[in-house]
């Protein structure tokens, strides 16, 4: 019967410290999850900024116009069903 308790008593010390490793893990996780959005935010301001004072224009920016219209030709979409008939 005393080994029951024993074994018993060290499982519960086992599983105290395994939930003590989790909860520090959950949270250095949480810390590290926000330093790393917090530094892709600020990396995202100071390329802005670089663009800024170089001149460059942004790499996300809209092409011209003329570049976004579809080229002006004979093709066209045609449905395979009309071409078995």
């Amino acid at each position: 019967m005393t080994l029951l308790w024993i074994v018993t008593v060290a499982s519960l010390v086992i599983a105290v410290a395994a939930l003590a490793v989790a909860r520090r893990a959950a949270r250095r996780l949480e810390q590290l999850s926000q330093n790393y959005w917090e530094l892709k935010y600020q990396n995202g301001e100071l390329r802005v900024q670089l663009q800024q004072l170089t001149g460059e224009p942004p790499r996300d920016a809209q092409p011209p116009r003329d570049a976004q219209r579809a080229p002006q030709g004979r093709d066209s979409f045609i449905p395979l069903a009309s071409l078995k008939r």
